[in-house]
């Protein structure tokens, strides 16, 4: 029961932390006035961790299928 319960709010967890993160970065750019090119670039460099956990998580799962 435990493990299922894990299994499952885990990804639902994390997928929230980084949705929030996403606000943090857009909230900092609108209190910064970055502009458009300014915001661009927050959300590439302060969102380059996010998209590797992701790029690690489709590559862990792709390799636990056997796909590689």
């Amino acid at each position: 029961m435990t493990q299922t319960f894990e299994a499952w709010i885990t990804p639902l967890m994390i997928g929230g932390l980084m949705l929030f993160m996403c606000f943090i970065i857009w909230d900092l750019a609108k209190q910064s006035r970055a502009g458009r090119f300014g915001t661009l670039m927050l959300f590439v460099v302060l969102g380059a961790g996010m998209l590797g956990y992701l790029f690690k998580v489709v590559i862990t799962w792709w390799l636990e299928r056997g796909a590689l």
